[in-house]
């Protein structure tokens, strides 16, 4: 195996601001914080430089991105409906810390956010991510279609369940408490809203991406 490429994290929001040089470093500083805000780079300059800046300019962009596809594949697949929101979770671990957030598909305005929990996955992040996106446009009584690129969320949406096998716990209940709310809201409401898979192959990392990969 390659040996792994060293990361460096910058947190905007935490106990302490700055670069740090692991992600153990990085992790003591958002640990029970409340609206925690950090990313990955590759290179201490580019955390360094990123530190200056405003979070909200660096969340969900990777550098560089060049579909590896075909033409006739980027052809078929066509270009994202920008008339329309996209959601996605970030977990540090699994379970690890967690959080969701929805955002304007082009523009890339948060338009929710919710953590970061204690203990969560990505996947129940995912569903409470998708499920508070589809709350969120039947209570704007909003026609936009909403982007997601977790397939797993989007059968515990079409079966009304969360499939979890994260057993719950203390530190988690913060977490299935909104498990259970959204699994209620999907079995007690109707909605048109159109939930469309985010073609990540083809266009990148969906715009509501933490960019911590």
């Amino acid at each position: 195996m390659g040996k792994k490429k060293k990361k460096y994290y910058t947190v905007w929001q935490g106990h302490h601001k700055g670069v740090f040089e692991s992600w153990n470093d990085c992790k003591a500083q958002i640990k029970d914080y409340p609206g925690a805000q950090y990313k990955s780079f590759a290179t201490f300059d580019a955390a360094k430089a990123a530190l200056k800046g405003n979070y909200f300019d660096y969340i969900g962009k990777k550098e560089g991105f060049k579909s590896e596809l075909s033409h006739e594949q980027l052809k078929k697949i066509g270009r994202p409906n920008y008339n329309s929101i996209s959601v996605d979770a970030a977990s540090s671990g699994n379970p690890g810390i967690m959080e969701y957030r929805g955002v304007e598909t082009k523009s890339k305005k948060q338009l929710f956010k919710q953590g970061p929990f204690a203990e969560g996955t990505n996947n129940i992040g995912e569903f409470l991510a998708l499920v508070h996106g589809l709350s969120f446009l039947k209570k704007h009584n909003s026609d936009l279609l909403i982007y997601t690129d977790s397939k797993t969320a989007m059968s515990w949406v079409r079966k009304k369940t969360c499939n979890s096998k994260l057993e719950r716990n203390a530190k988690n209940k913060p977490v299935y408490d909104l498990v259970d709310r959204a699994v209620n809201w999907l079995k007690e409401n109707d909605y048109k809203t159109t939930i469309v898979k985010w073609e990540t192959k083809a266009w990148g990392e969906i715009p509501a991406d933490f960019g911590r990969k």
